[in-house]
């Protein structure tokens, strides 16, 4: 009895301990992010979290899923989406436009598994052959990606072949499938094939084929923590978060 006592006691010390109340005038800081800010911001947040007294709440996905949470009224502190969902989101007057920084930039790449045999696709004709050899080939069925991958197979002459072995998924799930076996290529940005253990970046498309998708970042409208949104745009762009970045496979700016 004493010993389950004793437990109930230490299970309702650790409850406490993970709801404890904010310090007074700290605030929960919601952001909507790519991966690859999230990563930086699980390496950058507990020395804010330590200094500010805020609780930073960092929710990745999709970036045109979280466009349209935004729209959809949800509330948020920070974004950081692809530049063109951030403008659109500034001319509906969810963002405010002044805050707006670009964060960082990456090309897009070609995974397999983790051991796999690496293919070639160091030139356009090899890139075509590989993905035309390929079992199975993956990629975000709405991502900031989706669109250039698409004309790239169609400037390939090859979008109809691909089409029956093609898995699109809704979710930034890409480099996971590939890593569990269930697709034999992924396509993604690379900085997110680099986050995934179990995969391995074969390397960039080919330079005639290759695009850049840039983030940026911006406050929203009407955050009630417009100075605390604001100083984590400020780390995001400091030299340690290029630092991280650029470590993830992208370019910081």
């Amino acid at each position: 009895m004493i010993k389950a006592g004793l437990r109930v006691l230490a299970a309702s010390g650790l409850a406490l301990a993970l709801f404890q109340p904010l310090p007074a005038g700290a605030h929960e800081i919601k952001v909507f992010a790519s991966r690859v800010t999230k990563i930086a911001l699980q390496v950058l947040g507990p020395d804010y979290e330590k200094a500010s007294g805020n609780k930073l709440v960092v929710i990745d996905d999709v970036a045109v899923v979280m466009k349209r949470r935004i729209e959809a009224g949800e509330a948020f502190d920070l974004a950081v989406l692809v530049d063109y969902q951030t403008d659109d989101l500034v001319k509906s007057g969810h963002l405010v436009g002044d805050t707006r920084v670009t964060i960082m930039h990456s090309g897009t790449g070609v995974s397999i598994k983790r051991g796999a045999a690496k293919p070639d696709i160091s030139t356009v004709a090899a890139f075509k052959k590989t993905l035309l050899d390929a079992k199975s080939i993956t990629y975000l069925a709405e991502g900031a990606s989706t669109t250039h991958v698409a004309r790239a197979f169609e400037k390939l002459g090859i979008a109809a072949a691909l089409k029956p072995k093609t898995t699109l998924v809704p979710t930034d799930t890409v480099a996971e499938r590939v890593a569990a076996g269930q697709e034999e290529l992924g396509i993604g940005i690379i900085a997110n094939i680099l986050s995934v253990p179990g995969v391995e970046l074969v390397g960039p498309f080919p330079a005639e084929l290759q695009f850049n998708i840039v983030f940026s970042g911006a406050i929203a409208k009407n955050t009630p923590h417009a100075q605390d949104a604001r100083d984590i745009l400020k780390l995001l762009t400091s030299p340690k978060a290029a630092e991280i970045i650029a470590a993830r496979g992208m370019q910081p700016g």
